[in-house]
């Protein structure tokens, strides 16, 4: 597994976590029930995190691009780096 795919999976897991902290302590304080807040902060971070890591990954396509008008030097230029 290369290792930019396992970083991406470990910052996906990092703003998971986050993401639950911070959706059960709302969901908490603005219904009081514990079994509602951890149902809203379960079902909807999930979601969310998975959403987040396809988005990172859309946006290192779009990174990868060359940039317009840049034609054969920037394919030498990755050439060299690689």
């Amino acid at each position: 597994m290369p290792r930019t795919v396992s970083l991406d999976l470990i910052k996906t897991g990092t703003y998971l976590t986050i993401h639950l902290t911070v959706g059960f302590t709302v969901a908490y304080l603005m219904t009081g029930s514990v079994a509602l807040a951890s149902g809203i902060a379960l079902i909807e971070p999930m979601i969310n995190a998975v959403a987040f890591f396809f988005h990172e990954q859309a946006w290192k396509k779009i990174q990868a691009r060359p940039p317009k008008g840049s034609g054969r030097a920037w394919m030498r230029d990755q050439a060299a780096f690689a």
